[in-house]
């Protein structure tokens, strides 16, 4: 089954709908390739994609051994790099609310983060820094 269908609307910018739910995510090209930067870029989304990915696995290892980390963020920051045009570097920077993980908890949690599907997907070339602040 397809995951995904995007259609180009025009002026550097794509709409792409989620086939199983329906939810709609508009890209637009960033202010530094041609583009108005009015909505998160395609390589925007492969850096959050990661972040996202990591707090889901962290998310299943929590449960999975009796802890939350219910209400954790991450920032994450894409740098770009040149010859070609990539991403050079995601930093994905974690921030958990106040709660007393002990080490065997920050060892299941950074593990999972580091083991996500698209950790796992993306070139080794690609600089991933994961910064985790408990």
């Amino acid at each position: 089954m397809a995951t995904s269908t995007t259609q180009y609307l025009g002026d550097l910018r794509t709409e792409a709908t989620h086939i199983l739910s329906g939810k709609q995510i508009i890209t637009d090209a960033p202010l530094d390739n041609e583009g108005k930067g009015e909505a998160f870029s395609p390589t925007d989304l492969l850096a959050t994609s990661l972040g996202c990915c990591m707090l889901t696995i962290m998310g299943i290892a929590a449960r999975k051994h009796g802890f939350s980390i219910d209400g954790t963020k991450v920032v994450t920051t894409k740098i770009m790099a040149q010859n070609p045009r990539r991403v050079g570097e995601i930093i994905v920077e974690f921030t958990f609310p106040p709660n007393d993980y002990n080490d065997k908890a920050k060892k299941f949690i950074e593990a999972a983060a580091r083991e996500c599907p698209v950790a796992s997907s993306l070139h080794p070339d690609l600089a991933q820094t994961i910064l985790f602040n408990y």
